[in-house]
């Protein structure tokens, strides 16, 4: 059984779209120990408790420096044995000593086709703009695992979502939301649950 810790910031979406491939059966032999918000007002939290799943904030805002945060989130993140840490809205910079310690076991959504429209600064509602701005005719959604650089991570699943021309950035973000990121993560956390992704030289190959 994967033992799953996800660590979200706002509402949630991503959340609830794995939740539901779990209540459905499209991911088998996982479970979600822990949902860990760094805004006690996310309703990420209050999906959680809907689910039975234990809720956590941990928030910077409560610790006289970084240091001393990133040492309360990794302790909290230990007590659960977890198997994988799933980032799914989560705008908090990860330290680099939580990414070593749980090499290849933390995964992360972006709302782009990466390498494109990626790296620091591209987030949220930003990449759509970006996306428009350029006049691409493709965007999409990429989870891929972290590693110590933004979004520079092995890439799992990548899936397209084309642009149309009176996208606005609001409209465009609710498309690659509904056709890519809340189908492509519940899928890669399957491959992983199941013994399917192996990182191999810095790239993912997935079995079968």
């Amino acid at each position: 059984m994967l033992r799953v810790g996800v660590l979200v910031s706002g509402g949630g979406t991503n959340l609830q779209a794995i939740i539901d491939a779990l209540n459905s059966g499209k991911i088998t032999n996982t479970s979600i120990e822990v949902v860990i918000s760094n805004n006690k007002n996310a309703y990420a939290l209050e999906r959680a408790k809907n689910n039975n799943i234990e809720a956590v904030c941990i928030s910077p805002k409560d610790f006289d420096d970084r240091s001393l945060f990133n040492k309360a989130l990794i302790k909290k993140l230990d007590e659960y044995n977890l198997d994988l840490i799933v980032l799914a809205g989560c705008m908090v910079v990860l330290p680099a000593e939580l990414i070593q310690k749980y090499r290849n076991k933390i995964i992360n959504i972006h709302p782009a086709l990466i390498p494109s429209f990626c790296g620091k600064g591209y987030y949220g509602l930003h990449v759509h703009e970006k996306v428009l701005e350029r006049g691409v005719k493709l965007t999409g959604a990429t989870v891929h695992f972290v590693d110590e650089g933004t979004d520079t991570g092995p890439i799992i699943i990548q899936k397209a979502v084309e642009v149309l021309y009176d996208d606005t950035p609001e409209v465009l973000q609710k498309r690659v939301m509904e056709q890519a990121e809340w189908i492509i993560m519940p899928e890669a956390i399957n491959l992983i649950a199941n013994g399917k992704v192996k990182v191999e030289d810095g790239k993912v190959r997935i079995a079968g």
